[in-house]
């Protein structure tokens, strides 16, 4: 039984002392992860569709040249930027069980409407406001892991999560090839059209089963699976850490001068937005363009074959997740370590010009590990800023804004499509990145442990006038005993 435990521990993570508290995890496991994954495994699957919809006839179809594939990305991304921070909000303000699923809805109607797009502007104008919506789903869903678990149970979750969106990449390819093969042409329309109808379709009862399902936070749930019990020690549960800040919708002026004065906004906003930047073989899909441009594979195989950066992706996320988990300190830093190392060690063997094929296949999916740094990264933001829900949805948003601030120019810089099979600039830029997000790694590691032993100082120093007042008040009411026994 002993032995049993320690891997659910390992695998699951703290395991609750009362049966009701397990129960209520179990449920808020099913119907939290549920629904954040299957959103965020669509809002993956049309992101990807677009670059598999690329290579798969759409740049023929409508005449794209250049870096008019790059345009559209960046398009996306800026609607993703100007949606990101008034979206995180406004889940302190609406439900987040009506706010995420009118989201999905409105990104999904727009899905339908790049089916039917005839020209790249209307899929630039499509994206951007594609964008806005999709910003809804990332960072909203890791305030949300943040609300309801403790930080022995939140690396899993957010590694769960951030798999379900790489699932969506990893399905998309897939689904894409397939469509391809047995679409094209079905009604007088292309495989890659058919692909964004199908997305359609599997986004709309996503998001109904989100109106009726997901719980909101512990402080405001009303759903009826959880018992007045339950939502009772979903509050409480996270009230036994006491640095944790659970009360929500509340939002004041103060707000502002409380991130802008405190290095938490500054540090972890810098640290995704540069680490964020490890991803660019995978959200580029540049070994899809580099199977395109090298010639000799089918659209099946160029559809395919990147799948296994996805695989290894997922496989990082969540090893990597349930390990920090395990430690007792619950570092997350290692596991940027760890991405850093792979991707320098990829993009060395593919700036090699004698490297054989096989090495090169090898090279691009090692460089799946970037991927890791998304669970972990935000699970660490989520712990240091644990204190104050308001600034932790802010903190969590922008470190999502910034980074998609840099990705809105950075392939149109390093990674366009004209530079394909060598991406030479990108692969000296991913070494670049890799080494920067060592070093900003270990300026948050640094400030959150400045600020961890000024706190334990500080309540060290308080905790002997806290006595003294204690003492003052105890002999202060046994002088007033006296004296009422005296008077009496």
């Amino acid at each position: 039984m002993a032995v049993l435990r320690k891997i659910r521990h390992f695998v699951w993570g703290e395991i609750p002392e009362s049966k009701t508290e397990r129960r209520l995890l179990l449920k808020i496991d099913w119907f939290i992860l549920s629904y954040c994954c299957l959103m965020y495994f669509s809002n993956y699957l049309d992101r990807s569709n677009v670059s598999n919809a690329y290579v798969s006839g759409m740049k023929e179809e409508l005449n794209m040249h250049g870096t008019d594939f790059n345009q559209i990305n960046t398009i996306f991304t800026c609607g993703y930027i100007v949606g990101m921070i008034p979206n995180n909000l406004m889940l302190q303000v609406v439900r987040p069980r009506i706010w995420f699923p009118a989201m999905q809805i409105v990104w999904g109607v727009l899905t339908f409407c790049t089916s039917a797009a005839k020209t790249v502007q209307q899929i630039y104008a499509i994206r951007f406001f594609q964008g806005i919506a999709e910003s809804s789903t990332f960072v909203g869903t890791h305030y949300i892991l943040g609300s309801w678990y403790k930080p022995g149970e939140l690396g899993k979750r957010s590694g769960i999560f951030t798999s379900s969106g790489l699932a969506g990449t990893l399905f998309s390819g897939l689904l894409q090839a397939a469509v391809y093969t047995n679409l094209n042409g079905t009604s007088g329309r292309s495989g890659w059209r058919w692909l964004f109808i199908i997305d359609g379709i599997i986004t709309m009862p996503i998001a109904l089963y989100g109106f009726l399902m997901f719980p909101d936070v512990p402080t405001t749930t009303k759903a009826f699976y959880l018992s007045d019990e339950e939502r009772l020690i979903s509050c409480e549960r996270l009230e036994t850490d006491k640095n944790k800040d659970i009360t929500h919708g509340h939002l004041s002026w103060s707000l502002i001068k409380r991130v802008v004065g405190n290095w938490r906004w500054y540090g972890c906003s810098l640290l995704f937005a540069v680490s964020g930047e490890t991803e660019s073989f995978g959200s580029n899909n540049l070994m899809g363009q580099w199977l395109k441009a090298i010639g000799g594979f089918t659209v099946p195989q160029i559809d395919n074959y990147p799948s296994g950066v996805t695989a290894f992706a997922i496989a990082s996320t969540l090893v990597c997740a349930t390990w920090t988990d395990a430690t007792r300190s619950r570092a997350r830093w290692p596991v940027l370590v760890y991405m850093s190392i792979c991707v320098i060690i990829a993009s060395a063997i593919l700036l090699a010009p004698s490297t054989p094929l096989g090495a090169r296949f090898f090279a691009w999916y090692l460089a799946g590990a970037s991927y890791a740094g998304q669970a972990t990264t935000f699970a660490w933001a989520n712990q240091i800023c644990a204190d104050d829900h308001a600034e932790r949805a802010v903190v969590l948003a922008s470190m999502n804004m910034w980074n998609n601030v840099v990705n809105a120019w950075w392939p149109l810089v390093f990674y366009p499509a004209t530079d394909a099979p060598r991406f030479t600039k990108g692969l000296w830029a991913m070494v670049g990145t890799a080494i920067a997000t060592l070093l900003v790694t270990w300026f948050v590691w640094y400030m959150e442990r400045r600020e961890k032993r000024t706190r334990e100082a500080q309540e060290e120093a308080a905790e002997p006038e806290k006595e003294e007042a204690d003492e003052r008040r105890s002999s202060g009411g046994e002088d007033e005993k006296s004296v009422a026994s005296r008077r009496s």
